[in-house]
């Protein structure tokens, strides 16, 4: 799954029940879960399941699945439980059976053979004109807006970021700033480590991050969160250049056009116009096309993907001095968090990896680590070439560093203990390390500490009903 799956999926499992049968009525949200979140496997077990008449006995679903293969099927079903989508059904003289809930099952039925009047996939305006509003001219709105925002976080204004005319409106600046991915002191903005980390992600997990801050926030304006997610969802099925009517939407979604709107998501030529443009910042909210990394070099991706010249632009020598050839302003910005910056070329700049330059960026909460990922991401084709292209002196100056000032880091997370037997605790602490939550195990005092308990919980609770099964 990747990581603004991940993000999206966090979100959702948080919801109750009811907000899950509301949501799921609409068959885009539907499809748009189908198609994203979940894994190969989970998707075979549905498409499997969709059109049978009775419930699914678990010995039946169990061979489907190779013996070695135990851990992906308990991931799968854990994950489709969390999401309502599979149940479990116990009836008298019956075995036990899994089912698919509905509405799911419904509007993924008709989401794939298509009917209805639910409209929940957008009405294509009737008002268009054809050429009126170009790709061309979508995609360079939206970087320009989401290039501000990223702009916005790095200060990189002083560089002419701005020039272009992106305008950041109050509300954006809240939500970065209630994101805690800025923190403002006085006419001061300064990046946070977890914006740090969101500027080295790919574009679509940022979109993604800036969404679910922006859900988490909607219930304080009063806004619907089943109708923001649902137009959420939607918007990753429209299609690019096409305009869509407004006359469907409800309150909530119409203001979202206007929020979206700020960060490059949706156009609109005026705020009263009758249609409105997905960007392709949009729609490929639902889709698991390639990494899209951030910054200029990503957006040449996420909004050209015809474009096969993206590479990486900064060489870094064992002395500590980095050259960077590009003449984007955001990733000149970028690098002077970390670097002092002394010339400038049309197309190159150059500086130096300072201790104080470095101790700057760790004191704004940027990591070491994260320094040496933004190197290791955007490191030029020539150094490569190399093995180990990042010179390990470099790397491991950064890292001395940081160490200065910090003798200890905390995590938080859930410590398992008191399991019975080392069999007990083998299971559980394995499927942790190969889910990505293990932080630290002691195997002879039998305890491991995970930074997500949910599932390490539900792995446990189907272990505990296999035995009692099988016993």
């Amino acid at each position: 799954m990747s990581s603004s799956s991940m993000r999206s999926f966090e979100y959702l499992e948080s919801l109750p029940g009811t907000v899950f049968n509301r949501l799921y009525k609409q068959p885009s949200t539907a499809l748009a879960i189908f198609r994203r979140m979940l894994p190969q496997l989970a998707k075979s077990f549905i498409m499997a399941m969709l059109y049978m008449p009775r419930p699914l006995p678990v010995a039946d679903l169990d061979t489907w699945v190779r013996p070695g293969s135990r851990r992906e099927q308990d991931t799968a079903i854990d994950l489709l439980e969390r999401l309502q989508i599979l149940k479990r059904t116990a009836e008298p003289n019956k075995p036990r059976s899994y089912v698919l809930t509905n509405p799911f099952a419904a509007s993924l039925r008709q989401a794939l053979t298509g009917g209805g009047n639910h409209r929940s996939f957008g009405v294509p305006s009737r008002t268009h004109a054809e050429g009126q509003v170009t790709k061309a001219q979508l995609d360079d709105f939206a970087r320009r807006q989401w290039e501000g925002v990223l702009g916005y976080m790095v200060g990189s204004t002083g560089v002419g970021l701005n020039d272009e005319g992106a305008k950041l409106s109050l509300a954006v600046k809240h939500l970065l700033k209630y994101g805690r991915l800025v923190e403002v002191r006085g006419r001061s903005v300064d990046i946070t480590q977890d914006g740090f980390a969101f500027v080295l992600q790919e574009v679509n997990a940022q979109v993604w991050t800036i969404l679910i801050l922006y859900l988490e926030n909607a219930e304080e304006l009063g806004m619907d969160r089943v109708d923001v997610l649902s137009f959420l969802f939607m918007l990753g099925s429209l299609e690019l250049g096409q305009g869509y009517s407004k006359a469907n939407l409800t309150e909530t979604q119409l203001q979202m056009l206007l929020d979206l709107g700020d960060f490059g998501i949706i156009y609109q030529n005026t705020p009263d116009s009758d249609s409105y443009y997905p960007t392709r910042l949009a729609t490929t909210l639902t889709s698991d096309a390639g990494a899209l990394r951030s910054a200029t070099a990503g957006f040449d991706t996420a909004l050209r993907p015809s474009n096969n010249d993206d590479k990486g632009f900064v060489v870094v020598e064992t002395n500590y001095r980095i050259y960077a050839y590009t003449s984007s302003p955001l990733q000149i910005a970028i690098l002077s968090l970390f670097t002092r910056l002394s010339t400038r070329y049309p197309n190159m700049v150059s500086g130096k990896m300072t201790r104080e330059s470095v101790r700057r960026a760790i004191n704004m909460g940027i990591t070491g680590d994260q320094i040496i990922d933004f190197l290791y991401t955007h490191a030029h084709p020539q150094m490569r070439k190399n093995a180990n292209f990042l010179p390990p002196t470099v790397v491991d100056q950064i890292r001395l560093w940081q160490i200065e000032g910090e003798r200890m880091k905390s995590t938080v997370g859930f410590l398992f203990k008191d399991f019975l037997s080392a069999a007990e605790y083998e299971g559980p602490c394995q499927y942790a390390g190969d889910i990505g939550v293990l932080k630290w195990k002691n195997d002879a005092k039998r305890m491991f500490f995970v930074t997500r308990h949910e599932h390490v919980a539900s792995y446990l609770k189907s272990q505990k009903e296999k035995r009692r099964e099988g016993g």
